[in-house]
């Protein structure tokens, strides 16, 4: 009897009996389970449990709400195996690989710990006679998070760890193709302390998505997927009067100048481009070698490319897994096929590898195509697995125009030995994220992290700063007492003095 992937809903793991979806192992390509898909009423018990639990989450000392992250902070960093071996099973990315998501992910509790500072309003005495003024941030209400296959527990922790230090209460809508990551994190965030009904899961497709979009009471919607998506998410929800930070798709570009140190260029375009079978919305997936650079490049590639070692993600010394699901294979080998046949020349093939005792499994091996021009369609749309387009540009002025005219912006990156090139690249790049010699240029998460362009859609990045300012109303406060104020009433525009 298959395994039942349900919700969790006001403190309890629930089921109700209705549609399902298969859950695979993408390693060995077998079901591993069947998750239940939400439909509309049953959302709205998530909601509702939600709604209830705000009032007194909302005014629950903010040290207390701290010291609930700090121990779920505590809980995590000694189950992160158990957590980490659930994403593997489930998105196929090497075991190493979810660990390092999950540290990643922990680097905002972390920031979630310190949320008494980040609350902070501002105060001014005597604004005029006798009258003081202050402004302080207060939770919204019910917050969603609607969140992407391929980081189960990461993209869900640049959400759901800041609404709640601020206060609000939230339903989570995880990607039914990996579900059991989410509520492994439900059960550990109320074994840390945080209330029943705070915190939610709710399982589903697009039926769950479109009933969190259209709920009266949910008043912001946190959204990572695809550009398509993204933009139907900001629209749809922002017509229902929310708030909306919906990340779209990718089309990374890596700048590799003549005098960048090579092995140092490749070593990250390596990791970059094929770590977690390309799976990652800031994957580097186009190379843009610059001046004479391009044959070297293409051949170093080439070299390491061929010695991957693709496998099962728990296989130790793994370098990559297998893709998520058959039909997401079936997606990345057809861009292969229209590199063909839009007359790229492919370096390296990846399509046909077979992984000994994973023979059904869903692999697709490093594949690293040259002379990409940017009228093909491996190189305008995203492909979200382990393919790497390799363009040649003349000269740096060339790179950033190719760049700044792609419709994506999420990030960029340029490899270089010299200062003015590489500040003249992140003064003029039109993307939201920039690394100087660094592949992934991935924010800290007291920074934020969010694209340009239709990479983004909605006006605050995700965590961070930005984050407490999403999940936050500023209310300003202006205060005199009774023995201040003159007799009689003014008809006048008040002003100071």
């Amino acid at each position: 009897m298959s395994i039942i992937i349900g919700h969790h809903i006001n403190g309890q793991q629930v089921q109700f009996g209705g549609a399902t979806a298969p859950v695979y192992e993408p390693a060995t390509g077998a079901v591993r389970a069947q998750v239940e898909l939400a439909n509309a009423d049953q959302v709205g018990q998530a909601v509702a449990a939600a709604k209830a639990a705000f009032p007194a989450w909302s005014t629950t000392p903010v040290t207390r709400r701290a010291k609930v992250m700090f121990n779920f902070k505590q809980i995590i960093e000694a189950r992160v195996n158990e957590l980490a071996e659930a994403i593997t099973r489930e998105h196929g990315k090497t075991f190493d690989d979810a660990k390092g998501e999950i540290a990643r992910g922990l680097e905002v509790v972390d920031f979630a710990c310190g949320i008494p500072q980040l609350l902070k309003g501002e105060y001014t005495e005597q604004i005029a006679t006798g009258m003081d003024a202050w402004t302080m941030r207060q939770a919204l209400g019910v917050c969603a998070g609607i969140t992407p296959f391929n980081f189960p527990a990461m993209v869900p922790m640049w959400m759901y760890p800041v609404a709640i230090a601020c206060g609000n209460t939230f339903v989570l809508k995880p990607s039914e193709r990996d579900p059991s990551a989410t509520l492994l994190v439900a059960k550990w965030l109320e074994e840390a302390g945080l209330p029943k009904g705070v915190f939610n899961v709710v399982q589903g497709d697009k039926t769950a998505v479109d009933a969190l979009l259209a709920h009266p009471d949910v008043k912001a919607i946190s959204f990572v997927g695809s550009t398509p998506i993204a933009s139907y998410i900001y629209e749809t929800a922002a017509k229902h009067g929310k708030r909306v930070q919906a990340l779209g798709g990718a089309k990374n570009h890596m700048v590799v100048m003549p005098d960048a140190d090579l092995n140092q260029a490749v070593d990250a375009l390596m990791g970059a481009a094929y770590g977690s079978a390309g799976e990652r919305c800031m994957a580097i997936s186009v190379a843009v070698a610059v001046g004479d650079v391009g044959d070297a490049l293409i051949q170093k590639l080439a070299e390491r490319i061929k010695t991957l070692k693709v496998s099962n993600g728990l296989t130790p010394g793994a370098d990559m897994g297998p893709l998520v699901t058959k039909a997401h294979l079936e997606k990345v080998t057809s861009y292969v096929e229209s590199g063909l046949n839009e007359g790229a020349k492919l370096i390296v093939d990846g399509r046909g590898i077979q992984v000994v005792g994973c023979e059904n499994g869903f692999f697709l091996g490093g594949c690293l195509f040259d002379h990409v021009t940017p009228e093909m369609k491996i190189y305008r749309e995203e492909i979200f697995g382990p393919v790497l387009s390799v363009m040649r540009v003349p000269d740096v002025a060339t790179a950033i125009n190719l760049i700044n005219a792609h419709e994506y912006g999420n990030g960029t990156a340029i490899f270089t030995r010299d200062g003015n090139t590489a500040r003249e690249f992140v003064s003029r790049i039109q993307v939201g994220m920039v690394g100087v010699n660094v592949p992934i240029p991935v924010p800290m998460a007291f920074h934020s992290f969010g694209g340009w362009k239709r990479s983004l859609f909605g006006d605050h990045h995700v965590h961070g700063p930005e984050g407490v300012r999403f999940y936050t109303r500023m209310k300003a406060v202006t205060q005199r007492w009774p023995e201040t104020i003159a007799a009689g009433p003014s008809f006048t525009m008040p002003v100071n003095g």
